[in-house]
Parts: C-alpha cells; sequence; structure tokens
C-alpha cells in the first residue's frame, strides 16, 4: 500500500454523464474500446492501458479539435468525486493545484508534477504503468481541469503562461482560444506554465452551497464552526476543513480563527489540551465519517485526511480504533443492519 498508486483509474459517472451530452452513447464507446459493456453502470475501476483506450475510442467516435477542452467545460464541478472537489476549498491557486496533485499520488496511477519556479510553474503528468504515449485527449482534459480550477477557484479569467504540446499543429485554433496564451506544439514534453503570480490569488469559494455537495462529512465541519464555542472545537473544525491539503500548521489554524499564533496556543493549552492532540482527534473523528460512505475509496479517505500514503492511514487508524479501515467500516455496516 505504500508508493506508488496502484494501477486502477476509477471511471466516474460524470464521465458517462458528459460523454452522453456530446452525443456519444457509452455502450459505443465501450464497444470501440473494446471493454466491458457494463462497465459505464457504475464507477468501476480500469488499467492505464484501459483507460488509455477509452480516449482513443472517444477520439475516434467524435474526432474534433478541442473536444477535450468542451468535456471538462461542460462538466459540472459539483459532480467531482470528493477528493478531487476539495481542491476548490483551497485557500488559493497553488494550495488547489497541490490538492490535486497529493489526490493523484495517492488515488491515481496518474501523477501530476507541479514544479515551482521563479519566473514559471511548470506542470508535467506521467504515468508510471503506461505502454504507450497518452492520448492527446486525455491530456488535454488534465491541463484544462487544472485551468478550470483556477478560473472557477479564484472567479477570474486565468490564462496560462503557455502551453506546450508534443501533437503537431491543428489547423484549428480552438487551443489558443481556450487557454488564452500561447500554444507550442511538436515539442519534447507535455507541459501546462502557470504565472507564479496566479498562483497566490485567493478561493473566496467556502460558501455552504457547495460545501454541502462536497461531503455531507466536510459541510458539517463548517457548520460546526458557527456553532460551537469551544476553542478546541472551533480548532478542529478548521482542521477536518484543511487536512486535504496536507498536515496543517498552527499558524494556519490561527490566521482561520483570526487570532495570532500566541493567543491561539494559550487558549488551546487553558482548555487542556495541545494541537497535536486536536489535530489527531480532527482526523479521527473526520475518518469515521468519511468511512461512513461506502462510495469512498480507503485511499480516497487517506488522501482527504491529509495522509502521505494509505499505509500511513491504515497504522495511525488502527492504532487508535483496535481495527483496520475496512474491518472498521464492516462492523459498522453489521450494526446498522
Amino acid at each position: 500500500m505504500s508508493g506508488a498508486a496502484a494501477d486502477r483509474c476509477k471511471v466516474p459517472k460524470a464521465f458517462w454523464q458528459t460523454v452522453e451530452h456530446i452525443g456519444v452513447p457509452p455502450a459505443a464507446l465501450l464497444r470501440q474500446a473494446r471493454l466491458p459493456a457494463t462497465l459505464h453502470l457504475s464507477e468501476g475501476q480500469v488499467t492505464t492501458t484501459q483507460y488509455f483506450a477509452l480516449w482513443r475510442a472517444l477520439e475516434e467516435l467524435k474526432p474534433e479539435p478541442g473536444l477535450g477542452l468542451t468535456l471538462v467545460q461542460r462538466t459540472d464541478t459539483a459532480v467531482h468525486p470528493p477528493s478531487s472537489l476539495a481542491a476548490f476549498y483551497a485557500r488559493d491557486y497553488r494550495d488547489g493545484l497541490l490538492r490535486i496533485a497529493r489526490f493523484k499520488r495517492l488515488c491515481s496511477p496518474e501523477q501530476v508534477r507541479v514544479a515551482q519556479g521563479k519566473e514559471e510553474c511548470a506542470v508535467t503528468v506521467e504515468w508510471p504503468y503506461a505502454t504507450e504515449p497518452e492520448p492527446a485527449i486525455s491530456t488535454d482534459v488534465t491541463f484544462a481541469s487544472l485551468v478550470e480550477l483556477g478560473r472557477r477557484g479564484t472567479g477570474q479569467s486565468l490564462a496560462p503562461l503557455r502551453v506546450e504540446l508534443v501533437r503537431e499543429r491543428p489547423k484549428s485554433d480552438v487551443y489558443q482560444k481556450y487557454f488564452e496564451c500561447p500554444v507550442r506544439f511538436g515539442v519534447a514534453q507535455n507541459r501546462l506554465i502557470l504565472k507564479p503570480s496566479d498562483l497566490d490569488r485567493p478561493f473566496p469559494g467556502h460558501n455552504r452551497e457547495l460545501l454541502e455537495i462536497l461531503t455531507p462529512a466536510l459541510a458539517s465541519a463548517l457548520g460546526e464552526l458557527q456553532a460551537r464555542s469551544s476553542i478546541k472545537e472551533q480548532v478542529k473544525v478548521v482542521l477536518k476543513r484543511s487536512l486535504a491539503s496536507g498536515r496543517p500548521e498552527l499558524s494556519d489554524v490561527a490566521r482561520d480563527l483570526g487570532l495570532s499564533e500566541r493567543t491561539l496556543q494559550r487558549r488551546i493549552t487553558e482548555e487542556g489540551a495541545s494541537f497535536r492532540e486536536l489535530l489527531a482527534e480532527a482526523r479521527q473523528e473526520l475518518g469515521r465519517q468519511l468511512l461512513l460512505d461506502p462510495s469512498a475509496e480507503i485511499d480516497e479517505v487517506a488522501c482527504l485526511l491529509g495522509y502521505q500514503d494509505t499505509s500511513s492511514f491504515y497504522r495511525a487508524f488502527r492504532d487508535r480504533e483496535g481495527v483496520t479501515p475496512n474491518r472498521w467500516r464492516e462492523l459498522r455496516g453489521d450494526k446498522l443492519h
């Protein structure tokens, strides 16, 4: 359970809904890709090879320039899985990108690399299990999704510094129109180059309507913040909201609560607790809530709780609960039936 994610890609229901909206029946797509005919009836998992076959089949059935860009634009943010939707609640664009990168590293064989420099931020994608080049439409979907994250998250018309694509230049100018920046074709590697100044742009989006779409567990966390007066409970609520970014620091929580770091530390101590204890409790409480959702994969739960890998989550959960996350879920299910 450590190291690179397993070679399994989840194909969400949103994918099938979107391709159907553009006039491609899921059954026809699966037939073209030579994949099981019932794959679209559930959020099935496929290998990298099968995943690439899906994209190539879509290119063959609907050979339109920039089709991947269209798919992303037509996909409602609300239908994203909780782990990636959490990126829209990041502090800023940089935080959102890093959340997506963490999610991919833990839950998908698609590895998103974010290299930050003073002059530019380069985003690249690697597929460790791939035996052939990534289909162009798949690259388009990934790059457009990251641009949409910035545009929808900030509410501004952000444009990359440039986009570099391995494929030959198409006759259409659809890429320049969508990205609103120079697009280079025929290069050695696919790269999305962002402006470092854009990475600091804040995401103002913590509104209840979108939050309720995320997950009941994370939605309730913000509501609790208004209702609880105990500083310990307020800190845990902020931690639950921030865990998907990684390991939140005391300074981050203090900023969210509008307090100085020293004041927050003093108030936590006065209530007989420590920041480390509250972090562990927040993870435990949120972990229990997320595991109650049977559709949430264990690696997705680990990602939302800020663990660096799934095995770390397993060890921490077993130490506190006495059983593994899977066993805890099974026991809980038995009690509910």
